[in-house]
C-alpha cells in the first residue's frame, strides 16, 4: 500500500531526474526508466504518476516554467524602479537555480523537440509571452512603445541566444558575463533614446 503524502515527492523527484538525465544526455531521447531509476523509483510507479513519457517531459517543462515564474515574482517584489524590474529579469534568468548546465541543456532539448510536439511548442510560446510581458514591464516606462517593443523583443533573444551558446560550451555557464553583455546592450538603448528626447 502507497504511503500517504508520497505523491507529490516522487512526482518531483521524478521531474528533478528527468531535467538531470536530460541535461546529462543533451536531448530527450531518454527512458521511463532511466529517470526513475535517477529518482530511485521503479519504471512501473513513473508510470502511474505521469503515464506516458511524453506527459513527465511536459511536467518537467511545466516545473522549470513555474519556477522561473516564481523567482521572477519574487524578484520583481523587491525592485523600485522600471530599471530595476528590467535589471531583476534579466538577473533571474541567469540565476545558480536557473543557469545550471543540466538546466540550460534541459531548456535547450525542449526547444529543439518543441519543433515537433506542439505541446512543447505552447509551453515554449508561454514562456516567451511572460518573458516579453516581464520586460516589457520595466522597458514601457523607459522608452517609446515601439522601441521599447523592439529592445524587449532583443533581450529576449540575448537570453535566449546566451542559453544556447553556453550549452555548446565545455564547463560551468558564467552567468556574470552574460549578465553583463545583456546589461551593456540595455544601457546603450536606453542611452541613445535619452539622446533622442
Amino acid at each position: 500500500m502507497p504511503k500517504l503524502g508520497m505523491e507529490p515527492l516522487r512526482r518531483r523527484a521524478l521531474i528533478d531526474a528527468a531535467v538531470s538525465v536530460i541535461g546529462e544526455r543533451g536531448s530527450l531521447d531518454v527512458t521511463m526508466s532511466e529517470i526513475a531509476g535517477r529518482a530511485g523509483v521503479s519504471a512501473a510507479l513513473a508510470h502511474h504518476y505521469f503515464g506516458a513519457k511524453d506527459e513527465l517531459l511536459q511536467a518537467t517543462m511545466r516545473h522549470l516554467l513555474v519556477e522561473l515564474g516564481n523567482d521572477a515574482r519574487s524578484a520583481l517584489s523587491a525592485t523600485e524602479s522600471p530599471r530595476e524590474r528590467l535589471s531583476a529579469i534579466i538577473a533571474v534568468n541567469f540565476s545558480e537555480k536557473q543557469f545550471r548546465p543540466e538546466t540550460i541543456a534541459a531548456w535547450l532539448a525542449f526547444y529543439v523537440e518543441a519543433q515537433k510536439v506542439p505541446a512543447l511548442r505552447r509551453l515554449l510560446r508561454i514562456y516567451a509571452r511572460r518573458l516579453h510581458s516581464n520586460l516589457m514591464s520595466g522597458l514601457a516606462a523607459l522608452m517609446e512603445h515601439v522601441p521599447a517593443e523592439r529592445a524587449a523583443e532583443a533581450i529576449a533573444a540575448l537570453i535566449d541566444g546566451l542559453y544556447i551558446r553556453r550549452a555548446l560550451k565545455e564547463g560551468t555557464p558564467n552567468a556574470e558575463s552574460a549578465i553583463a553583455l545583456i546589461e551593456d546592450y540595455v544601457e546603450t538603448k536606453l542611452q541613445s533614446q535619452r539622446a533622442l528626447t
